[in-house]
């Protein structure tokens, strides 16, 4: 397919394509906002330990980050419109399974299916706004109304979920089953179909199966460890089979025609620095919203409205600028945007390392949460950019599936990690307790903001390369 808005005056199907892919990220959003709030309920009611809460977020990340690369391939193989359209189904039937459960295990595995479900809804919703959308700035509007879509749908998620779990935190589950329903509904109304590569491409089973596996296993692996050690029997071994699994994966890929992953997109420096990228903000933000949410309202007792509110200051910030920010884009490039955004990270993060029993909302909660929410503005629309950019149609499924797959393995990595360090110091939630956390965060913080040195440094080296559109230069 080939991009078709490469001007500035876009009709009537265009606007109701990027709607409805914009719709999808919402709902994502969304889902993921209103879950966090809800944790301290659900830890309540369901009697679950830390170790177990994590999972409540983790499944949801163990089926998103191990079919991600499978769902942006199927996207390119099978037609973007017919995998969002299944996808989005199956989402809305695990949401209304996870209002419903009444075990933890049934929760968890609810949530997995869900996360299966955006591994498959994400690529597809990501590459069809890349590939109706012609790079440059057409695209980078797209890509920063889509943005500003993504924080809109978490600020709103922040409040409902306050909201909804005074009432009882299975509604944070119950409501986006019907909003996914309707979501359904307009793509298979305005979102034009895609050709299939069946003909012209083969399956590669091989290479699905190893490399789903290997991701499949590692992320398990991962955010198993703090609960069962990171050097017990079961961890070695399953991470020592992910790591058997993602050779052999890399083996066959390297030897196929027509591989699931061409390996020589990640040779775009670009391109790899944006999937770090994006593994250590998101990754690190989650996890920091996962101590702070528990210490406000657990440590201080805090209401999940006054929490939800917390918070609020970032999303908003995000959803007010993002949709300017294709401009910007065009005007200063990636590069630099990601680096003040990575300063911006570190120095919201510094801030709440000065988090005391009393919250201090004017000088540590509400500054600190204004600058990650300007962190976000700059960085994650001019990472998505940097990571599709230069990218040929037929791949932008497997570039989205890259982006995506980082964005979730950040998350449950660094999660994972973030969890060993507060199990490790009880399941107090006092700021002594926590303060060892949001240090090993800050510590994410500052390779954000390298990696970002990095991408300034390249584009020092190589001035005559226009932005966005960067060329393949190898790493």
């Amino acid at each position: 397919m080939t991009s078709t808005a490469d001007t500035e005056r876009w009709n009537g199907r265009l606007w109701a394509t990027l709607l409805v892919v914009c719709a999808v990220v919402f709902l994502d959003a969304l889902d993921v906002s209103m879950v966090g709030v809800a944790l301290p309920s659900i830890r309540d009611e369901l009697g679950l330990t830390t170790s177990e809460l994590q999972w409540v977020v983790s499944g949801y990340v163990l089926g998103y980050g191990g079919l991600l690369l499978l769902g942006g391939r199927a996207a390119d193989l099978l037609g973007r419109r017919r995998v969002l359209i299944v996808a989005l189904a199956v989402f809305s039937g695990a949401s209304l399974l996870g209002g419903l459960v009444s075990d933890g295990g049934l929760l968890i595995a609810a949530r997995f299916v869900k996360g299966v479900s955006a591994a498959f809804t994400a690529p597809a919703a990501l590459s069809i706004l890349t590939t109706t959308f012609a790079e440059g700035p057409a695209r980078n509007r797209a890509m920063s109304i889509f943005a500003a879509t993504a924080a809109s749908g978490f600020s709103l998620g922040l409040v409902l979920s306050g909201l909804l779990t005074e009432v009882g935190w299975r509604w944070t589950f119950l409501m986006p089953g019907p909003a996914a329903l309707l979501v359904l509904l307009a793509a298979i109304k305005f979102v034009p179909r895609t050709p299939q590569e069946r003909g012209r491409q083969g399956y590669d089973l091989a290479g699905a199966v190893t490399g789903t596996g290997a991701m499949l296993l590692l992320v398990f692996g991962v955010v198993e460890a703090p609960e069962a050690g990171w050097t017990s029997p079961r961890t070695v071994l399953v991470l020592l089979a992910a790591v058997l699994l993602l050779a052999a994966f890399l083996r066959i890929e390297t030897r196929k025609p027509y591989p699931l992953v061409r390996l020589g997109i990640l040779r775009s420096g670009p391109v790899a620095r944006a999937n770090i990228g994006v593994f250590v903000l998101f990754g690190s933000y989650v996890s920091f919203q996962f101590v702070v949410m528990q210490y406000l309202q657990i440590g201080l007792g805090w209401s999940a409205l006054e929490t939800a509110l917390a918070f609020l200051p970032s999303g908003v910030i995000v959803a007010l600028t993002s949709t300017k920010m294709g401009a910007v884009v065009d005007r200063y490039g990636t590069s630099r945007l990601v680096a003040v955004g990575a300063v911006a990270l570190l120095t919201g993060y510094l801030l709440f390392l000065r988090m005391d029993s009393a919250g201090h909302i004017l000088w540590v909660i509400l500054p600190g949460m204004v600058l990650l929410g300007a962190a976000f503005a700059l960085s994650f629309t001019s990472l998505n950019v940097q990571a599709t950019a230069g990218v040929d149609d037929e791949e932008q499924g497997l570039a989205a599936g890259l982006v995506n797959t980082s964005i979730q393995l950040g998350g449950a990595v660094i999660l994972a990690v973030i969890t060993v360090v507060l199990t490790a110091n009880g399941q107090t939630f006092d700021p002594d307790a926590l303060r060892p956390a949001l240090l090993v965060v800050t510590g994410f913080g500052v390779v954000a903001l390298v990696v970002s040195l990095f991408g300034l440094r390249a584009r020092r080296q190589a001035p005559g390369q226009p932005e966005p559109k960067e060329t393949l230069e190898t790493v």
